[in-house]
């Protein structure tokens, strides 16, 4: 079973996923990165550019997700370090930091309540994300075309790029190429017709939804939407 809520941070969403059975859930990319506690250990997980499908036995996870480009100044490594991997926390930060991390979800009522206090601690550290950062992110997420955004922010191809890997972990194109499977996910889920979902979501037809969905999470829409 899956749960979650918006957090305060920096429009972040805390959640928690406990198995219902033997299967693994099937994590697909979105562009964001997340901070998570299981069986007593905090880790990141960074940003996909395919789905993940956790290994070993099933187990409870709770996390904090970031928005596109808000965790890397947080954690203090660039995004493109993390990119696909899954690290301990303690690889990243300090040990004494991650001990009084650590302490806080302990402390708390629930883990929900004490990653959402944890990541206000992360925020008050680094200070205020790249406001430019954010802004094309939302444009990105809008489905405006990445050259129009880049001329919009008054920013150049390379400069664009480079700063998209630090904070995205990948470039703008790929950033939304993922962001615009996650508008035609919710459009589909929303029982939107297929057809329809495509010309939305701003693929060229459903054909051409349909590779980039397979490409990116591994299976069809279709078995998508009935197995996530």
């Amino acid at each position: 079973m899956y749960t979650e809520r918006a957090a305060s941070p920096v429009g972040a969403t805390v959640w928690t996923y406990t198995p219902a059975g033997p299967g693994l859930g099937r994590v697909l990319p979105d562009g964001c990165m997340d901070l998570l506690w299981s069986e007593g250990r905090l880790s990141v997980a960074g940003p996909d550019t395919r789905a993940h499908l956790p290994e070993g036995p099933p187990v409870a996870w709770a996390g904090v997700r970031f928005p596109p480009g808000v965790a890397p100044a947080l954690l203090g490594v660039p995004a493109h370090e993390l990119r696909d991997r899954r690290v301990e926390l303690a690889e990243l930060r300090p040990a004494a930091e991650v001990r009084r991390l650590r302490a806080r979800v302990e402390a708390a009522p629930d883990p929900m309540a004490g990653l959402e206090a944890a990541a206000g601690d992360l925020v008050a550290a680094a200070g205020p994300p790249d406001p430019l950062l954010r802004r094309l992110a939302a444009a990105l997420e809008a489905g405006r075309p990445v050259a129009a955004t880049a001329d919009a922010l008054g920013i150049g191809a390379r400069s664009l790029h480079r700063r998209s890997l630090a904070a995205f972990g990948y470039g703008p194109k790929t950033l939304a190429r993922i962001l615009r499977l996650q508008r035609a996910l919710a459009l589909a889920r929303a029982g939107v017709p297929y057809a329809e979902t495509a010309a939305r979501a701003g693929f060229a037809d459903q054909a051409h939804q349909a590779r980039d969905v397979k490409d990116l999470t591994g299976v069809p829409l279709r078995r998508l939407l009935e197995h996530p």
